[in-house]
């Protein structure tokens, strides 16, 4: 038996990084956005043993370091299965994007073998699995709006935000997130020495505005709790009824509350000076007429929401004129999602 998923993109709205933590990686507050744009994953299980990869795109890894293939054989060992599965990984969103591509690939794998083989598997096990994968797999088992929180595996449906029409631009080039975290951490080490700097300065010149301001706090589960307590107030007022929204309504009020509360991406603090193209990328969709432009995850795509359908088309006819790959869609709540992922043949 066949069957085919589709493997639906993300971007961030907001990205904050705590302190590493013991397990190595970061603390994360971020909310999550599933979008129409897709991967197609066709999954098969056949006589035989072993699981094999298939992808035009070079760049996918056809072997046991590709998300697909690691979910893929967890859910066998879990479900006492065995066959030969076959993934093919139809790809039309970028690699090392932001986009959360390579988790939602696996995330589509494993839909796809519990409809194959016919057995769902118990909750508990689908969100450990996702999370021993990877931080950013467990997302796309809840979909539309969510929260992430710890290394960003911990994920809390919201209540889904209006559809609102994006553009999203997606460069040749690809971000490494480890270097990127690798980067934010170098920063936060000089800001801190500058810091110290400051306050020694400022102590011999009891002049408190000889102090730097600092890019956070030294305890970065501080900075992670106030955040919270910004995202939350946030989030309170814009509880959805699930009606699409209108031109001026809905869509604008998240538009307009984005740009005042100062919603950003940190990644955007190291990946910029690295890549400076994508800064461009930014202020040519606030050119455009995006009333909120982010980069989403780490990068390279950089997205912006716009108020109705009609000016997110505009402004990527206007993009693509300036030579950059910039594709109009939408948001997708939750319902769509999980009514969508399973493709027609």
């Amino acid at each position: 038996m066949t069957i085919q998923v589709r493997s639906f993109a993300k971007i961030n709205l907001g990205l904050y990084i705590g302190a590493p933590r013991a397990d190595g990686f970061h603390g994360l507050r971020t909310v999550y956005q599933t979008i129409a744009l897709h991967d197609v994953i066709t999954v098969s299980v056949g006589r035989g043993t072993g699981i094999e990869i298939a992808c035009d795109d070079e760049r996918v890894p056809l072997d046991s370091s590709n998300t697909c293939w690691r979910v893929a054989e967890r859910v066998i060992q879990a479900l006492g299965a065995s066959g030969r599965i076959t993934i093919v990984v139809e790809k039309r969103l970028p690699v090392q994007g932001g986009m959360g591509a390579a988790s939602s690939n696996a995330v589509s794998t494993m839909i796809g073998l519990e409809r194959v083989l016919r057995v769902t598997l118990p909750g508990e096990t689908r969100f450990r699995i996702a999370a021993e994968v990877g931080s950013d797999l467990p997302q796309f088992l809840v979909g539309g709006t969510s929260l992430g929180m710890g290394r960003g595996d911990e994920v809390f449906p919201l209540p889904d935000f209006p559809a609102i029409s994006l553009v999203v631009v997606t460069p040749e080039v690809g971000v490494s997130t480890p270097r990127a975290f690798a980067d934010w951490d170098a920063l936060i080490g000089k800001s801190a020495e500058l810091r110290s700097v400051g306050q020694v300065a400022a102590v011999r010149t009891q002049d408190e505005t000889a102090t730097p301001d600092a890019l956070t706090h030294s305890d970065g589960s501080d900075r992670l709790l106030e955040v919270s307590r910004v995202l939350s107030a946030w989030l309170s007022g814009h509880r959805n009824t699930g009606a699409p929204a209108k031109s001026g309504s809905r869509a604008g009020s998240l538009l307009s509350d984005l740009v005042r509360t100062g919603i950003e991406n940190d990644f955007e603090k190291v990946v910029f000076p690295q890549y400076p193209e994508l800064r461009d990328i930014k202020h040519a969709l606030v050119r455009a007429g995006a009333g909120y432009a982010s980069l989403s995850g780490s990068g390279s795509t950089v997205y912006g929401l716009f108020r109705n359908r009609e000016a997110a088309a505009r402004a990527a006819r206007r993009l693509h004129k300036q030579g950059l790959k910039a594709i109009a869609t939408t948001t997708i709540g939750r319902a769509r999602y999980w009514k969508s992922l399973v493709a027609s043949r």
